[in-house]
């Protein structure tokens, strides 16, 4: 199986293997490469629908020169002394926050959420992710805002006058609480318009339509929310195979 990083070459067979509506694990088999390799350089330049192979090998090379630049931070070096792959857990940090970025996150708040999600401790203070993500102070205050507003960060208090920003199970929990809260606004919201566009006409039909939808999608959420929180709370079994996983066919 070649080793190394992936040539211009095969990032085309990457891009037209996309194009071809082939899964990952099909694409990384035709390259003899692993299906994480294939899934990390998709997921970290655009995702299958914008992926481009000339711009992708451009990022790399200018990732690597920078790296070759920078001294390893306080979060590599703790991954190094854990004995993980520092590169690994860099990479994998840019695939995450790629997903994130898709869900709808701006690139700094999901950098910053990366950032706490893969720490043993589950949570830094903000000059440690001023150090790690290597931005200003401010940038750092903007995107804690912005997670705490969604319920996906807390504080905490530190020694001194510090805080630290948190994440753990129980604020996914309580995040997903706070979107089923933005989703019961959006229907109030719809059949306050129904009323004031006047029942029965096409416009009001319309946000009828989303209102109802919406509210079974938000009861539906809740349901499972609550059905599913002792998950987080349950130690996960062993795993096994590519951590990645092959992605499902899309087509």
């Amino acid at each position: 199986m070649p080793g190394g990083r992936l040539t211009q070459q095969e990032r085309q067979q990457i891009a037209s293997g996309l194009a071809e509506g082939l899964a990952y694990a099909e694409i990384a088999r035709r390259l003899d490469r692993p299906t994480s390799t294939v899934t990390r350089e998709v997921m970290r330049n655009g995702g299958p629908t914008a992926y481009r192979p000339d711009i992708a090998h451009r990022a790399t090379e200018h990732r690597a020169r920078r790296r070759r630049r920078t001294a390893p931070r306080g979060h590599e070096a703790s991954s190094q002394v854990q004995g993980r792959d520092a590169e690994a857990v860099r990479e994998y940090e840019e695939v995450l926050t790629t997903v994130f970025m898709q869900s709808g996150l701006p690139k700094m708040t999901a950098r910053v959420l990366v950032s706490l999600y893969t720490t043993d401790a589950g949570s830094l203070t903000a000059g440690e992710l001023v150090r790690h993500l290597q931005v200003s102070p401010a940038t750092i205050s903007k995107a804690i805002a912005f997670l705490e507003s969604q319920g996906l960060v807390r504080r905490e208090r530190a020694e001194g006058r510090r805080e630290r920003y948190a994440v753990d199970n129980e604020v996914w929990y309580q995040s997903m609480l706070a979107s089923v809260r933005a989703h019961a606004q959006l229907v109030e919201t719809a059949r306050q318009g129904v009323n004031i566009l006047g029942p029965g006409t096409p416009a009001a039909a319309r946000l009828e339509g989303i209102a109802r939808f919406v509210d079974f999608v938000r009861e539906s959420m809740a349901r499972a929310a609550e059905q599913a929180r002792e998950i987080l709370s349950t130690e996960p079994g062993p795993t096994s195979g590519d951590t990645a996983g092959p992605a499902p066919d899309r087509g």
